[in-house]
């Protein structure tokens, strides 16, 4: 991840966050869709797991230039979602999913390059959540 992606990153998130709800309303329509048997991993408040969603992007965008400040978080989180059923090939939906709700959201400035910033960042993330749940599965 370069340092004008971790900048397109943030400066991209400030426009999301004002629609925060929405996008989180956006986001697990377009996951449902995607792949509907993942409904069934969620079985709480769909708005308070929205805002929890919000709040997580939130924290990891606001680190990115210092990721090793937050990657014990994300690999606890990555062996937490073990524990709901979350297994390897979700994420790559759950990354649709949000490279689909950025789209929504961001309208014109989801440019090619955001997306490709936010590909990588998504990859970070999700690659250090399953390497953390494959290292707590052996």
């Amino acid at each position: 991840m370069t340092p004008e992606q971790t900048m397109l990153v943030k400066s991209s998130w400030e426009k999301v966050l004002p629609i925060s709800d929405k996008a989180a309303e956006l986001f697990y329509g377009r996951l449902f869709e995607l792949d509907p048997d993942l409904k069934s991993l969620f079985k709480g408040d769909m708005e308070e797991q929205g805002r929890k969603l919000m709040r997580m992007i939130s924290t990891a965008v606001a680190a990115l230039d210092r990721l090793e400040a937050i990657v014990p978080a994300v690999q606890q989180l990555g062996v937490r979602h073990v524990g709901y059923g979350v297994k390897d090939e979700h994420y790559d939906t759950v990354g649709a999913a949000l490279l689909w709700t950025l789209q929504q959201g961001l309208g014109e400035g989801f440019t090619a390059d955001v997306k490709e910033a936010w590909t990588s960042v998504y990859g970070v993330l999700a690659g250090t959540m399953k390497s953390a749940a494959a290292e707590a599965a052996a």
